[in-house]
């Protein structure tokens, strides 16, 4: 099963902010608080700098 990008926010973050660009996510970052986001290499870094909860150091791990 291919998991969609979350975009760099997370489904979580203020209406109109998910970014879901459909491609398939290729990394998890840890969240406190949160569950993980899961997002394609585009979105990794905007990820680590935006999203709500974000470990840090941030945990990434690959998941495809």
């Amino acid at each position: 099963m291919t998991v969609s990008c979350q975009g760099p926010y997370g489904a979580d973050g203020a209406p109109g902010d998910r970014a879901d660009c459909g491609d398939p996510a290729r990394f998890e970052v840890a969240r406190h608080g949160l569950g993980p986001l899961r997002v394609c290499p585009v979105h990794l870094g905007p990820a680590l700098l935006l999203a709500a909860g974000v470990r840090w150091p941030p945990g990434v791990s690959l998941i495809g």
